[in-house]
């Protein structure tokens, strides 16, 4: 009897701490964080994996009237006559190289802003510039075309009056194919890197100050403080953040480059994206399953890079996403 009361109470024990139990007693305890959670989780399951099924269309000759399951079955037959096209190079170079130019450009500056408002004294001063350097990253990208296109106007944009001023002459920049990668680039680090320097000064702030104190004690100078203690305390938010961006180094978006697109440039500003948009939805002869066995293409690409940059990060730095 003691034998069989021993094994039920160890049974009734081992139900009560069963995966499946202790999930139900931590929701009804933390009820709240669960349901503030449930939202972006909602989010995530229906407009990211969801769409995830209509990628069937990318092996198909899809027809909206047949539907997913109804439409013929093609194999590969889109994905070969996207490498066997004459855009196929074109569209990759400019994609690669706009997408590195950005992150090579924009990925120090955000780390240079916060070792430098982390250095700062004055409360007002440092304030100021946060508001400042944060503001432009609020901004629609709409309005911020807008603006850049203004002030780049060869009639009456600001840049070209002051250089004739200057006595120079004025200077088509919209419609020069050479110098579209650069007024992209160089305006999105001037939009982002005041927001994009959030996270390092967070994570300056969990760097023990008493390495601080004994620097100074040392005679330690700022710039000295900032190589051998603040750098170092940073490198593995630094090294998550390169990570994340290269596995997204395919996807520049279509919105900013599309607005900012014209015929004299459009031979350096012609992306995946843009392209998936004019050949998924702004062709005359639209084709919604080649369009999407490029975009197919493109995060297949992206989860690769992602998971080789995260392995070679975990082996060089033992630092890494997973």
């Amino acid at each position: 009897m003691d034998l069989e009361l021993t094994r039920q109470k160890q049974n009734h024990r081992a139900a009560l701490t069963s995966p499946m139990v202790l999930l139900v007693k931590n929701v009804k305890k933390c009820w709240q964080l669960y349901l503030l959670m449930a939202a972006p989780l909602v989010y995530l399951l229906i407009f990211k994996y969801w769409p995830m099924y209509g990628a069937l269309i990318s092996f198909q000759d899809f027809v909206p009237t047949k539907g997913f399951w109804g439409s013929d079955w093609v194999g590969l037959k889109h994905f070969s006559r996207f490498f066997d096209s004459y855009e196929f190079w074109r569209v990759m170079k400019n994609t690669l190289i706009l997408s590195l130019y950005s992150l090579v450009a924009g990925f120090p500056f955000p780390i240079l802003l916060a070792l430098c408002l982390n250095y700062v004294n004055r409360r007002f001063f440092k304030k100021s510039v946060q508001m400042i350097t944060y503001a432009p990253h609020f901004i629609s990208v709409v309005v911020m075309v807008g603006i850049i296109l203004q002030l780049l106007d060869p009639r009456i944009g600001v840049v070209n009056m002051i250089l004739q001023f200057l006595g120079f002459q004025p200077i088509n920049f919209m419609g020069s194919p050479d110098m579209f990668k650069s007024i992209y680039v160089w305006s999105g680090i001037w939009q982002n890197v005041g927001f994009s320097c959030i996270i390092y000064l967070a994570a300056l702030s969990s760097v023990d100050p008493s390495l601080h104190e004994a620097a100074v004690v040392d005679g330690a100078s700022k710039v000295q403080r900032m190589w051998h203690i603040d750098l170092p305390g940073i490198v593995p938010v630094a090294i998550i953040l390169l990570i994340l961006n290269t596995g997204n180094i395919l996807d520049t978006g279509f919105e900013k480059v599309l607005l900012m697109q014209n015929p004299l440039n459009l031979s350096t500003s012609e992306v995946i994206d843009t392209y998936v948009y004019k050949v998924g939805l702004a062709s005359t002869a639209i084709n919604y399953s080649y369009s999407s066995a490029i975009g197919l293409f493109k995060s297949v690409i992206n989860l690769i890079l992602l998971v080789l940059v995260n392995r070679i990060a975990r082996k060089v730095g033992e630092t890494s996403l997973w």
